[in-house]
C-alpha cells in the first residue's frame, strides 16, 4: 500500500526526531531527496519517499536482538 500523504519539513523532522531547521539544512546540503511536489514555493515529499530515504541513511542499520 502506498502512503501518498505529503510531508513538509515539520512532519519529516518529527519522523526523524530533529528540528525542522535541521531538515532544511539537510536539503540545503543535498542530503534530502528532491521534493515530490512544490506548492506555492514550498517543497513537499510523500511519506513513502521519506521512509525510503530514512532507511537508506548512513548509520541506519537494523537493530538485532541477541537470542
Amino acid at each position: 500500500m502506498t502512503d501518498r500523504r505529503l510531508w513538509s519539513y515539520k512532519e519529516i523532522a518529527a519522523h526523524i526526531r530533529v528540528q525542522p531547521d535541521t531538515v532544511r539544512s539537510y536539503r540545503k546540503h543535498g542530503l534530502l531527496p528532491p521534493p515530490d511536489t512544490v506548492e506555492n514555493g514550498k517543497p513537499f515529499w510523500y511519506a513513502d519517499t521519506i521512509r525510503t530515504w530514512v532507511a537508506s541513511r548512513p548509520g541506519n542499520r537494523s537493530r538485532r536482538t541477541n537470542d
